[in-house]
């Protein structure tokens, strides 16, 4: 296979027109003529469709993934909230529990920020951008079957587009297909040796419906509720309020193995009103549904260790939820598949595209976003009962509980609180929890009182009609 295309430029595919696809191709174009392969036909509106079927699902995106969408598609940030999404202070404009039950204070000095929004109106300002590079084409209704060439290097890629199958060439195939990449088998197929994987399933079910914002709640900046699960409380259940365009709330609830919400209409605002603390059912007894139920039990943390296989072939990247899955309750997808296109990026700032070795630089890249995002999701899930096949580790034990204790400084200190979002939004590594603005708050105070009750104003409660 020639080593360039016939402009000059090296050739790249990725298959999945998902965000983790459109944030891969933006961070490709710079280099190569990149060819989108997705096999649905995508709306040209913002509207649901079938690859995203979790789209319903109360989805934000944390401040060190705003950051990344930005360097990667400039003015996209922008456009979502002028369309209706939001940029939401954590915590200022928060309501939440963190899992050890202690409620955060709505400290107005921290920078931190949530971009929140539907999928569907995220999705479709993504494609924008991403698709009116003259440098990125999209092959809509075509299927991707299997990569080409051998265990050296992938020459490209068998697709199929109704009853035609036919062999695209590429210098570099990208596979950012999700949860159901079909790398892993692809490899074998090629004389490559099965790649390690590690598997953390909570058990979680998800039940999402949407909702008209509830009395004048629509009129102001409402702000999001989030009472998350306790895992030491298993079975455990939790819940989250997001309000989005166009006057609606989108109300997702959760429930570990044994304490599982179901599709009933009619259980919704009873389950809500069980998490522990009735905020979320309180503020939905008066809120008009707008559609079913949706649930979804697809919420294991899975993770592919491709990087650390011992041979990988030239001319093959994996990106995206195909390297690591997360249980959506922790937001941080969208934030880690564009950081790792922007880690790809760098390395093909100093790397050609067609270089050996290349693509063992690019998937060694893309693997160091999903580390901090990894642990934070399993130091969390892996103390369910039967969410991994060993128990957790003395230092995990430790790590969960320093944790704890760090959430319930910056609950009451607005110092630690910035070092603790400074992690959770992957924006800073784990050992920020270690520096001098958790340590100090942590060990010598002061610290205000933990709050007993949800931190809604009484302006929020009478937009919302609940009672004192």
């Amino acid at each position: 296979m020639s080593d360039r295309a016939t402009n000059g430029r090296p050739t790249a595919i990725v298959i999945g027109a998902s965000a983790a696809g459109l944030f891969a191709a933006a961070a490709l174009a710079e280099f190569a003529d990149v060819t989108v392969v997705e096999r649905d036909t995508l709306p040209e509106h913002a509207a649901p469709r079938r690859g995203v079927p979790q789209a319903r699902h109360a989805h934000l995106v944390w401040s060190g993934g705003v950051r990344a969408f930005e360097e990667l598609l400039p003015g996209v940030v922008d456009d979502v909230v002028a369309e209706g999404g939001r940029l939401v202070g954590i915590m200022g404009d928060m309501v939440s529990r963190a899992p050890n039950e202690v409620w955060f204070r709505r400290f107005l000095a921290t920078r931190h920020q949530n971009l929140v929004s539907s999928r569907d109106l995220l999705d479709h300002v993504l494609r924008r951008h991403a698709l009116a590079d003259r440098r990125v084409t999209l092959r809509q209704d075509t299927t991707a079957l299997a990569p080409t060439g051998d265990a050296g290097r992938v020459t490209g890629l068998r697709v199929r587009t109704g009853d035609d199958e036919h062999t695209l060439a590429a210098d570099l195939v990208v596979d950012a297909s999700g949860r159901g990449s079909r790398s892993p088998q692809w490899l074998e197929d090629l004389g490559l040796p099965r790649v390690a994987e590690r598997r953390v399933d909570a058990g979680v079910t998800y039940a999402t419906r949407t909702h008209r914002a509830p009395g004048t709640t629509a009129d102001g900046a409402f702000p999001l509720v989030n009472v998350q699960a306790n895992p030491a409380k298993a079975p455990s259940r939790g819940g989250i309020i997001l309000p989005v365009e166009d006057g609606r709330w989108i109300v997702t609830l959760t429930g570990s193995r044994g304490a599982e919400p179901t599709a009933d209409p009619d259980a919704f605002v009873d389950y809500a009103l069980s998490l522990g603390d009735p905020v979320i059912g309180d503020l939905l007894k008066d809120a008009e549904p707008l559609e079913d139920v949706a649930l979804s039990h697809s919420t294991a943390n899975h993770r592919r260790y491709y990087e650390k296989a011992r041979h990988w072939p030239d001319g093959y990247l994996v990106v995206g939820d195909a390297v690591a899955a997360y249980n959506p309750v922790y937001g941080h997808g969208l934030t880690v598949a564009a950081q790792c296109a922007l880690a790809v990026r760098e390395v093909l700032r100093a790397h050609r595209v067609t270089a050996p070795g290349t693509a063992r630089r690019l998937q060694r890249a893309a693997a160091r976003p999903v580390a901090g995002a990894w642990d934070l999701a399993v130091g969390q899930d892996a103390f369910y009962p039967g969410a991994a096949d060993t128990p957790p580790t003395a230092v995990e034990r430790f790590l969960a509980r320093f944790v704890d204790r760090a959430v319930a400084t910056g609950a009451r200190s607005p110092r630690a609180l910035g070092a603790l979002l400074d992690v959770m939004s992957l924006e800073k590594p784990a050992t920020r929890l270690f520096s001098a603005d958790m340590l100090v708050p942590m060990l010598l105070g002061p610290k205000k009182p933990l709050l007993q009750e949800a931190p809604l104003t009484e302006t929020e409660r009478k937009a919302a009609a609940v009672p004192r």
